[in-house]
């Protein structure tokens, strides 16, 4: 990786997520590059499939196809042009990240463009898999682990992010005709989502479903974190980070009524400074970060064994996989 696509990685973290590119400063200068370049890969995918009604989409191009290219280059000996491609590339070769992870998130995100909607819970897993483990998969590949069961752990936390993510852009995504609340507790609930998505619009049915995804979300935090014991010394503060600052957004949204439609939830400067150094200096998460979890890993619904066979087929690609293997 140059100097230069490891600067515009950088740029792009910087810029992209003021919640992740605060707990990459606790990584480790090799990992924190290394990450960077998966962010700015990832980010980029996002934005382009976000943006399709730009220039490439105008003209009449696939926005995905042309995704699904740039990732056959990246694994391929291809000249690559863009800062993102070339980091990106160096860091699925050194640490050997195979091409069905990112082939995942590509895949999730033609289901953005789809616009799918999501019946249940576990039609949500499947896309929160999609969007959100593969990162936390690449991630643990990059920080060095490949075992089964912390690759697993991984993907629960960036599912648990992922769904963190849906409760605070219920808003945004409404307005822009998306819906990725479980639609039939909706629709029982009596609510017309087609009418309620041409003027969206804070109702309790809505609340109540941003409150049950939180309560999942906190379930899966809690049973995620053992996980991070498993990883390096030097990265796990990172990942106590990234998990208590994402988990504090999900606060923010209680803390709001559950109303992520009028406004969008935000954690302050002081806050994300406290966090991380909470997760520098202590290895247990503050009782209060995942409140809905209320001290039990599993869970009562049995919701998050449904999320680990979710997760399953990555985890098995990711862990199965060796320098070489293809």
């Amino acid at each position: 990786m140059t100097s230069a696509d490891r600067r515009a990685c950088r740029e792009i973290l910087r810029h992209g997520s003021k919640s992740f590119h605060a707990a990459s400063l606790l990584l480790p200068a090799e990992v924190r590059d290394a990450a960077a370049a998966l962010y700015a890969f990832c980010r980029v995918a996002d934005n382009a499939v976000d943006e399709r009604e730009d220039s490439a989409a105008a003209a009449g191009e696939d926005v995905l196809v042309g995704l699904d290219r740039r990732l056959d280059a990246v694994y391929s000996d291809a000249p690559l042009s863009g800062p993102v491609e070339r980091a990106f590339r160096s860091v699925v070769r050194e640490y050997a990240i195979p091409r069905e992870v990112p082939a995942a998130l590509l895949e999730g995100l033609r289901w953005d463009e789809e616009g799918r909607g999501y019946e249940e819970l576990s039609d949500l897993y499947d896309y929160a898999v999609r969007v959100g483990s593969t990162v936390g998969v690449m991630m643990t590949l990059v920080m060095g682990r490949r075992d089964a069961e912390t690759l697993a752990d991984a993907a629960e936390l960036g599912m648990a992010m992922q769904l963190t993510n849906i409760c605070r852009d219920v808003g945004e995504d409404a307005r822009r005709g998306r819906l990725y609340l479980p639609a039939r507790p909706l629709r029982e609930s009596g609510m017309h989502i087609d009418d309620w998505l041409a003027s969206p619009a804070m109702r309790p049915e809505i609340a109540n479903s941003i409150s049950l995804l939180l309560d999942d979300a906190d379930r899966l935090y809690a049973r995620s974190w053992k996980g991070i014991a498993r990883l390096p010394s030097q990265s796990r503060p990172a990942i106590r980070a990234a998990s208590l600052l994402y988990a504090e957004i999900g606060n923010e949204i209680r803390s709001a009524g559950f109303d992520s439609v009028s406004r969008r939830a935000w954690t302050s400067r002081g806050t994300k400074l406290a966090i991380l150094a909470r997760a520098a200096l202590f290895a247990r998460a503050p009782r209060s970060a995942f409140p809905a979890a209320a001290g039990s890993v599993g869970g009562a619904t049995g919701q998050p064994d449904l999320a680990r066979q979710a997760a399953a087929g990555l985890v098995r690609a990711a862990s199965n996989f060796r320098p070489g293997a293809g």
